[in-house]
């Protein structure tokens, strides 16, 4: 892995710590619902082709987590998560769930394990969503009435109402609600894995975002260790725990987003993560991440902000109003602290010291 400066308050979760967080994956490790899963030299060669479309891969996503691979087109990413489920045969290497090499796991089994969302979704569309949601539970041998009451629980958890939308066929719904049943059925069977091939990728831009936030929401109530493939930085940012960049099959660097955006470790990255790298970091914080000042005498003045708002709309908002503090609100609406335009700028760069451990 990767040395890099900066602001390190993650724990290895990519953004910053929560105990509310950190005791989910927690949880998520001890009841076997997530995995460990490593690259340990895992290397493709193509026949006919002289370069690996990767080469000597290795790195380790923790239990739990979301590690997106991103890259040039070109650059191995999807090749690299191919290889988790055995969809196209290493060369050499390994990759290990949970220290058992997929080589030695039976194929059937292993991709059953697996959880899969992609970016054409792939419903079946003679299949209600019950049918969809139920497919690998129903190849396990799940009766009738488990496999309806975990659809039913999966609908709702990905924000469809099961009491409408179970008997429903896919052609009935918009594309974002079909990449919601795509999700739903990839949990489905409780698959300590999930593979994620730019699965909002068609989406437009506003259902995308809205997907991403869901996502996130879910991962934090059931995490699992995902593997993500983008193209697109700013998704991987926002979704990944970790970023993997590969350029031409190889790792180049792969840490936490903010890590990467802190201390890009050469110029390849720091162009591919953008001349605006230093705003971005603020994409990864909120409010509550930060040492808040003490409230001033007297009503609150100026602009306010919950807790959980990003600190890159923070500053907008301190920008547009002219102010040169934000008061902090916490999930009651109430007042606990203050933060200053200075601290948040203090943040755009590799210093150290202004968010809280």
């Amino acid at each position: 892995m990767t040395e890099s400066s900066g602001i390190d308050v993650t724990d290895g979760l990519g953004g910053p710590a929560g105990d509310e967080q950190q005791s989910k994956v927690a949880g998520a490790r001890s009841s076997g619902s997530a995995a460990v899963l490593s690259f340990d030299g895992a290397t493709k060669v193509y026949p006919g082709r002289r370069t690996p479309a990767i080469s000597k891969l290795s790195l380790e996503i923790p239990a739990g987590e979301i590690c997106v691979l991103i890259g040039p087109s070109g650059s191995g990413k999807t090749t690299a998560m191919k290889l988790v489920n055995r969809l196209i045969p290493l060369t050499e290497g390994d990759v290990t769930i949970d220290g058992r090499s997929i080589g030695s796991l039976d194929e059937t089994e292993l991709r059953r394990g697996i959880g899969y969302v992609f970016q054409q979704i792939g419903l079946f569309p003679h299949m209600t969503v019950e049918g969809n949601v139920g497919t690998v539970p129903r190849l396990a041998g799940w009766p009738k009435e488990r496999i309806r009451a975990r659809a039913q629980e999966l609908l709702e958890l990905v924000g469809l109402d099961p009491g409408e939308d179970l008997k429903r066929y896919p052609g009935e719904f918009s594309g974002g609600q079909q990449q919601r049943i795509g999700v739903a059925r990839a949990m489905a069977a409780d698959q300590p894995l999930m593979l994620m091939d730019e699965p909002f990728g068609a989406l437009d831009p506003i259902t995308r975002d809205q997907l991403q936030d869901d996502f996130l929401r879910l991962h934090a109530e059931v995490p699992k260790t995902v593997v993500f493939v983008t193209h697109d930085i700013d998704e991987a940012i926002k979704m990944g725990h970790r970023i993997a960049i590969l350029r031409e099959g190889e790792l180049v660097q792969y840490d936490t987003p903010d890590h990467i955006l802190a201390s890009p470790i050469n110029e390849f990255v720091a162009d591919f993560v953008g001349a605006d790298r230093g705003l971005k970091r603020l994409n990864v914080w909120r409010l509550g991440h930060l040492e808040l000042d003490p409230l001033p005498p007297g009503e609150p003045s100026g602009p306010t902000a919950r807790e959980d708002t990003l600190l890159r709309d923070v500053l907008s908002l301190l920008l547009t109003e002219g102010a040169e503090r934000v008061t902090v609100l916490d999930g009651d609406g109430k007042p606990k602290g203050t933060v200053t335009l200075d601290k948040i700028t203090g943040l755009i760069g590799p210093q150290e010291g202004a968010v809280r451990a």
